[in-house]
C-alpha cells in the first residue's frame, strides 16, 4: 500500500485553506493522515475553536475505518446506531461521524490516505475536501465509481 508524502499532504492543505478563505468559509482546520491514519499533516487557521484537531482527525480515521466518505459514516450512525455505538467504543471513540472526511485515491483507486476538514458546514467541509483532494492530482470514491473497484460508497437503505 503507498503512502502519501508530505508535499502532497501540504498541497491538499494549501488548497483547502485557499478555497475556504475564497468562499468566506469561518476558520478552517485539515488533516492529511497515510494509512493507518498516521498524522501525516494537519494545519489550524488563527480563530478555529477547540477541539478542531480531534475533530479533523475523527473524520480522516472514520473514512479509513470504514472505507468510506464520513458523511456516509453519519448515515450510517443514522440508521444502525447499535453497530456504530460498537465501533465508537472498539475505537476508543476515535470515529467522528461527520461529513467532511475522505479518502484519498490514486488514479488507479487505491487509497494513499484521508482528509479531514472542518470548521464550517458539513456541507462545506466536505466541498472543501473534495477540492483540495482534486487540487493535489488525486481522486475521490466518486470518482472511482465504475472503475471496477469496489469503493463501499453506496448509502444503505
Amino acid at each position: 500500500m503507498s503512502a502519501i508524502t508530505l508535499e502532497q499532504a501540504n498541497r491538499i492543505i494549501e488548497a483547502i485553506i485557499k478555497r475556504g478563505a475564497e468562499l468566506a468559509c469561518r476558520p478552517l482546520s485539515v488533516i492529511v493522515v497515510e494509512p493507518g491514519c498516521i498524522v501525516k499533516a494537519f494545519q489550524k487557521e488563527d480563530g478555529c475553536s477547540m477541539v478542531r484537531f480531534e475533530m479533523a482527525f475523527g473524520k480522516a480515521y472514520a473514512s479509513l475505518a470504514l472505507g468510506r466518505p464520513s458523511r456516509l459514516v453519519r448515515v450510517r450512525n443514522e440508521e444502525k446506531p447499535a453497530f456504530m455505538r460498537y465501533l465508537l467504543s472498539a475505537t476508543d471513540d476515535k470515529i467522528f461521524p461527520e461529513g467532511g472526511g475522505m479518502l484519498i485515491r490514486t488514479a488507479s483507486g487505491e487509497v494513499v490516505g484521508a482528509v479531514g476538514v472542518t470548521g464550517d458546514t458539513e456541507d462545506k467541509d466536505e466541498e472543501l475536501a473534495v477540492f483540495g483532494i482534486h487540487a493535489a492530482g488525486f481522486k475521490t470514491d466518486e470518482d472511482c465509481e465504475g472503475m471496477g473497484r469496489s469503493v463501499n460508497v453506496r448509502q444503505t437503505k
